[in-house]
């Protein structure tokens, strides 16, 4: 039997496992001059425990959307909170980097189930008309974690900042898993009694060819190529009096621009149009900075946009496809297509400012946001083609 509490505080409870996913991140990026200080002597491969956990995702997103899908989402919710929490403690020991290594593969795993989970369950309980407030709330998860880390925890714990963060975060881990076997509903697990799950190889030919299953990873994908490059290095292009402040302020713009314009707009339209407008106007932002010099205020107007991408892209997952099924395929197809840009989008933007200065970061940034627009519309030209399916 679970405690009946109202839906508005399971989708908040949901919310805060996406914040403790997050913090699985931000445990090793924030205090990451710390963590090279306990690993001396290892060189690049301190940044293994960083990406290690991308790489996970980036090869088993589909997979952990079809487990979901076979076993409930809460169940397997349960499990990757209590998992990553066990390991969270365990890691607080700063075990040798051998082992930590290891623990950050495991860690992987716990972390993908709980962001194809947890949005699944968010949209279940959510009516239809506070759907896109619910995954604009689910969307700002990474960016919140990451400003509460940084900014809250990490001044909180004095010089030795790595065993109590890793012990904190465990805890909070366990605990949520505890609160999430408490209140919610096993209504809202799998139903046994629908079609049967599909299997490893259907699941990602399904997923591919699918029009409403892929349409939210595939601008996902684009996204994900700058928005964490973004960050990283247009403070590098700022004035030095502004750089710490755009750190912390981009992210959090996006978030705004998530949470409070994009349920305002899916009142008159739709997810993917959403999407594709916010695309279309980072685009020409970003194009914008070749003959306006750039500053704090153009870069926090870029993220307030990207923030509509964000929001767009979470709710388009429950407008496109009303199985249940489906959806944790299209989360798990988002959480892949997320860690591969990710894991690429930096070096990408990076290699492009080597080859053509300033003007052609700016340009390639602006293209990949274009061919993420083209891709929304060219996927919405595929679903007009396929009797009874929505479109934008």
């Amino acid at each position: 039997m679970t405690i009946p509490l109202p839906k508005s505080l399971l989708v908040l409870l949901l919310w805060f496992a996406g914040l403790g996913a997050a913090a699985q991140f931000a445990k090793i990026a924030v205090p990451f001059d710390q963590l090279q200080a306990a690993y001396p002597g290892i060189g690049a491969q301190v940044g293994w425990l960083l990406s290690l956990v991308s790489l996970v995702g980036v090869f088993l997103g589909i997979v952990a959307g079809n487990l979901v899908a076979r076993f409930g989402a809460k169940r397997l919710l349960l499990l990757s909170l209590a998992l990553g929490g066990a390991l969270s403690l365990w890691q607080s020991s700063l075990p040798r980097i051998e082992l930590m290594l290891i623990s950050r593969v495991i860690e992987g795993l716990s972390h993908l189930i709980i962001v194809v989970a947890a949005p699944t369950l968010i949209a279940q309980l959510t009516a239809p008309r506070f759907m896109g407030l619910a995954m604009g709330l689910w969307s700002s998860f990474f960016g919140v974690s990451f400003a509460i880390t940084a900014w809250g925890v990490i001044p909180m714990l004095g010089e030795q900042v790595l065993p109590p963060l890793f012990l904190g975060h465990g805890v909070l881990l366990l605990g949520l898993s505890g609160l999430v076997l408490l209140f919610v509903p096993t209504v809202f697990q799998h139903d046994n009694t629908g079609p049967a799950p599909r299997g490893f190889v259907a699941s990602h030919i399904t997923a591919f060819r699918s029009p409403r299953i892929s349409a939210p990873a595939a601008g996902w994908l684009f996204y994900t190529l700058t928005f964490v490059s973004l960050v990283a290095i247009l403070p590098e292009k700022l004035p030095l009096e502004v750089k710490e402040l755009a750190v912390g302020a981009m992210p959090l713009i996006s978030v705004i621009g998530s949470l409070a314009i994009v349920p305002l707009l899916l009142r008159r339209f739709s997810a993917v149009q959403i999407i594709i407008a916010g695309m279309g106007a980072a685009a020409l932002l970003v194009i914008a900075t070749l003959a306006i010099p750039f500053g704090l205020a153009s870069a926090l107007t870029l993220f307030a946009v990207l923030g509509l991408i964000q929001g767009g892209s979470f709710a388009s997952v429950p407008a496109l496809n009303s199985d249940v099924q489906d959806r944790a395929l299209s989360y798990g197809l988002m959480a892949q297509a997320g860690n591969t840009g990710n894991l690429l989008g930096t070096p990408l933007l990076l290699w492009a400012g080597d080859i053509g200065g300033e003007a052609g970061f700016f340009a390639s940034t602006a293209a990949i946001y274009a061919l993420g627009a083209l891709a929304h519309l060219w996927l919405a030209r595929q679903r007009r083609a396929i009797p009874n399916q929505a479109v934008l």
